[in-house]
């Protein structure tokens, strides 16, 4: 593992720059631990004043350290992605490895819902959640739904490597000694298919993240709970372009573009790391 991480950091500048970007932003929200107000709570603090030395990020309109209040949301934003990634790649590892190796029907019932899913369209869905469960919806409930639509394509292109790995020797081999399917697909399949979990984690963050932005934006999540998307609701509300409270937006967009810009180059160098040939010429070899 670690000689894998040095590998990546010392030939591949992409893989640098995306993990001293995240490593900065996960920095950043591990700070919103220390902080001396609730950054659920509303006027702590004068509204509306510029980046200073006792507000670094200024405050905004509702009386919010906007320094505090923007490392809660990253915290929370960071936690939603990671738990759908997290969800989402077991269901998505069982299926894909399962269907893969087993074959017959289970593939083509596996798959048949697999396609299933990946026509539902994601966001109606997502959108016909909250006005049902209007404020039951939080944040755990919404990653636990946003999981459960995040997996089929992953599902499949792990499928494809399970239908490789079933009929290696190796595999033949364990079948004669005398293992379960479990005890194969746990032991000898999941090392080879981790690289692909790893490289499509990363993606499924972006994708899980931007879209309770999009959600929070609109106003489709619990705006009381701090993500970066409900900040960016609340400066829209209050119109904080137009009345001159440039820093509300541009703080939080900036650090939006960089948490964004380090989870894509680490995702695109982890998929670069896992094709051999171009591992070797980055290397030089």
């Amino acid at each position: 593992m670690f000689s894998v991480l040095r590998d990546l950091i010392r030939y591949n500048i992409e893989f640098a720059i995306g993990l001293v970007l995240v490593t900065i932003v996960v920095i950043f929200a591990a700070l919103s631990l220390f902080s001396p107000v609730d950054p659920t709570l509303i006027y702590m603090a004068p509204p509306d004043q510029p980046p200073s030395m006792q507000y670094w990020f200024g405050t905004n309109s509702r009386g919010q350290d906007l320094f505090w209040q923007l490392s809660a949301a990253f915290r929370n934003s960071l936690i939603f992605g990671i738990t759908v990634a997290v969800i989402s790649r077991v269901i998505s590892i069982a299926i894909g490895l399962a269907s893969g190796y087993i074959g017959g029907w289970v593939d083509r019932v596996l798959m048949f819902i697999n396609d299933i899913f990946v026509a539902i369209p994601i966001f109606p869905i997502l959108v016909l959640f909250y006005f049902v469960l209007r404020n039951d919806l939080d944040s755990f409930r919404l990653a636990l739904i946003m999981a459960c639509f995040g997996w089929p394509f992953d599902a499949r292109l792990i499928r494809s490597v399970a239908l490789g790995l079933k009929h290696r020797e190796f595999t033949r081999h364990a079948v004669f000694a005398g293992m379960s399917t479990r005890k194969v697909l746990l032991e000898e399949h999941l090392p080879y298919v981790m690289p692909i979990v790893f490289s499509t984690f990363m993606n499924n963050m972006l994708w899980s993240i931007g879209l309770e932005v999009t959600l929070a934006v609109l106003g489709f999540t619990n705006l009381n709970n701090p993500t970066i998307g409900t900040v960016l609701y609340w400066a829209n509300s209050h119109s904080a372009m137009v009345v001159g409270i440039w820093w509300w937006l541009a703080i939080p967009v900036v650090l939006i573009i960089m948490t964004f810009l380090g989870l894509f180059l680490l995702a695109i160098s982890m998929n670069e790391y896992i094709d051999p040939r171009s591992r070797l010429r980055r290397m030089g070899a």
